[in-house]
């Protein structure tokens, strides 16, 4: 995860492009005069969430897992 430090004022200007890299896993680190006021970062539900694709070769399906089920068989008649 990347962090970067950002001026109250540019931060205020660019804060769509900042929401939008924030989303991408940026953090900032808004400043007022040098000093760290704020931070602007994903959510944690972002940060946690798997990325797609991120299980590929880790799950199995077996090659008969769509066959009729022997227990539903009455039923299928």
């Amino acid at each position: 995860m990347k962090t970067e430090i950002i001026g109250a004022f540019e931060a205020k200007t660019h804060f769509s492009q900042l929401i939008e890299r924030a989303h991408e896993g940026t953090t900032f680190i808004v400043t007022r005069r040098g000093k760290p006021v704020a931070q602007i970062g994903p959510s944690e539900s972002i940060a946690s969430r798997p990325v797609f694709g991120s299980a590929k070769g880790e799950i199995e399906i077996s090659p008969d897992f769509d066959a009729p089920l022997t227990d539903m068989a009455e039923y299928m008649s």
